[in-house]
């Protein structure tokens, strides 16, 4: 007969047992490592720190806490915080609202959910304001909205640019219709930051929505983007629930809002400093202490060496001319603007439906003055055209145009604008955007710009959609460029019927350099010793510069109104 023996069953304490591990396993300071959310790697919360909270893996963005972010914006020892306490309000007196704040402030350390103050960068003194999502999602409710406000009134009082840190779910339920105040509140402040002349560049970080995206966030000069940052009114999850789909890849990221519109630039982190540092710069220079410097030989002298020499060479016909305008390797509005001026920081988009290749523009500077420069795009190969359609812009191009003009006027900025395009892009979606009622605005108000306005053709200048850059107090053109009502094919096919009179029609039509000077349509013809190229791209670009520098020169101590007057008879007796 088999015996088994009793199995004895010993009692094990579970959580005694987890205590006895926890004192024996190897302790690991809290806060030395995270996980990345997007690639799941473990990091060294040092290394996260050292690449800007940038995950070295993946290169996720990690949100940031409002000292981080002033911490890799701001010069060491340089910030100064204001209104770090204001008194709360519960103006619906919502039950457990004030517990809430309070063990929020316990488990962040902050007072509230933005941090406001005064700091530079590189030097470049500016007001900061700066949210954080771990209070509330940086909701915005009455507290918030005062202390920004605040922050731009004191930014006015002390003649302080504005930069702004934008991170928000929206507005603050808990508050109701007060916080929907704030919406217009710091609008309003921001509207008088800006009739005071002053710049507001705003940043863009994950997440910006609701209330804030529809007020503050984008009413800066310029807007700027971290990469995949989501930004819109309406949460993904909201506009999914309310149209049934789902929303394609990369919807409402920075990259969206650029590619239609809506923001200046997306721009790394470990780029923003010296981008910040950059646009602050081309606000802050004494336009008035600079003097350009002139070359001992006048450009009028030179043109008129320059074109007697021409006029000694073989006569080029009117086709030959409009066949140089049109040649691919003709240097483009971008080799100009690189070539003349420095620093050269490109904005992009309308702010209204998308952003143009065939226009470009920007910030740079000449001789030491901030320029606002703007130009007709082609491409040099068939993807750089498919890129810039040609050269020829849609609305938003002429838009976005107009945009940085208006832009220059407020900062008191020459207007430098390079024109190269065959027309105005004839397309059903360009008349659907309103392609005539661009044009026409273009016309309308820079009519009345109150800065110089330069206007170069470097190419082709096609009908109504090379005037839309071209109401300037002066017009240049190059030797081998042309300007005309159409091209000579359609003038041909339509008093002629017949689009192989092209060439005859370009004799006809009068739109050769030296022709558009004798009817004072220009004011001056650029010589081109040889048809224009990389070759002598420099020597070309060289030639402008100077002409530039004594442009400015002439027209920069003339009184806002003269400006506009100026260009006003000029127009007019014509």
């Amino acid at each position: 007969m088999l015996r088994f023996k009793k199995t004895i069953y010993i009692n094990i304490d579970s959580k005694k047992l987890k205590k006895e591990e926890k004192r024996t396993s190897p302790e690991v300071p809290e806060g030395m490592w995270c996980k990345c959310p997007k690639c799941g790697q473990i990091l060294y919360n040092e290394d996260r720190k050292e690449a800007n909270f940038v995950c070295p893996k993946c290169g996720h963005y990690f949100r940031m806490e409002a000292y981080e972010r002033i911490e890799i914006v701001a010069d060491e020892y340089t910030f100064q915080e204001w209104d770090k306490k204001l008194p709360d309000k519960n103006p619906l007196h919502f039950k457990g609202y004030e517990k809430k704040l309070a063990a929020l402030r316990e488990s962040t350390g902050l007072l509230e959910a933005v941090v406001t103050g005064k700091a530079c960068i590189y030097g470049e003194p500016c007001a900061l304001i700066v949210c954080d999502s771990r209070f509330m999602m940086a909701s915005m409710g009455h507290t918030v909205g005062e202390k920004i406000t605040r922050a731009v009134e004191r930014a006015i009082k002390e003649k302080l640019p504005v930069v702004l840190f934008t991170c928000s779910g929206g507005a603050r339920m808990q508050e109701g219709i007060v916080s929907l105040m704030q919406m217009a509140k710091t609008a309003a402040a921001l509207k008088k930051h800006s009739e005071a002349g002053l710049l507001s560049i705003v940043v863009l970080t994950d997440p910006t929505t609701g209330g804030v995206t529809a007020s503050f966030a984008m009413l800066g000069d310029i807007i700027l983007g971290e990469p995949q940052a989501l930004v819109g009114f309406a949460g993904p999850r909201v506009i999914e629930q309310t149209i049934g789909e789902k929303l394609p890849e990369g919807f409402q990221r920075s990259e969206f809002l650029q590619e239609h519109g809506w923001i200046d630039a997306v721009v790394e982190r470990k780029k923003l400093k010296q981008t910040l540092f950059q646009l602050l710069h081309f606000h802050s220079v004494n336009r008035s202490s600079v003097h350009m410097g002139r070359d001992t030989i006048r450009l009028d002298e030179r043109d008129r060496k320059l074109l007697k020499e021409r006029k000694k060479q073989k006569k080029i016909d009117a086709w030959e001319r409009v066949s140089c305008s049109r040649m691919p390797k003709r240097p483009t509005a971008m080799d100009y603007i690189q070539s003349i001026f420095k620093n050269f920081y490109e904005l992009h988009g309308d702010r209204a439906f998308g952003d143009d290749g065939a226009v470009i523009g920007g910030l740079a500077f000449l001789g030491g003055i901030p320029v606002t420069v703007i130009g007709q795009q082609k491409g040099k190969n068939t993807k750089e055209n498919i890129l810039r359609n040609f050269g020829m812009a849609n609305p938003e191009g002429y838009r976005k145009a107009l945009r940085l003009m208006k832009q220059a006027e407020k900062f008191h900025r020459p207007i430098i604008c390079f024109v190269d395009t065959p027309g105005a892009f004839c397309g059903m979606e360009a008349e659907e955007r309103g392609q005539g009622e661009a044009i026409a605005r273009n016309l309308y108000e820079m009519s009345s710009l109150k800065v110089p306005i330069l206007s170069i053709l470097i190419g082709e200048g096609g009908s109504g959609g090379a005037l839309a850059l071209a109401v300037a107090n002066e017009v240049w053109i190059m030797e081998n460029a042309t300007y005309s009502i159409l091209s000579p094919e359609g003038f041909a096919s339509i008093l002629w019927k017949d689009s192989s009179r092209a060439k005859e029609a370009a004799q006809v039509m009068k739109i050769t350099a030296e022709d558009l000077k004798q009817l004072g349509i220009v004011e001056k013809i650029i010589p081109e010793q040889i048809a224009a190229c990389e070759g002598n791209l420099l020597e070309i670009a060289g030639y402008m510069k100077q002409g530039i520098k004594e442009f400015i020169e002439k027209y920069k101590d003339l009184k806002p109104q003269t400006l506009a007057d100026m260009r006003y008879k000029r127009f007019r007796n014509m």
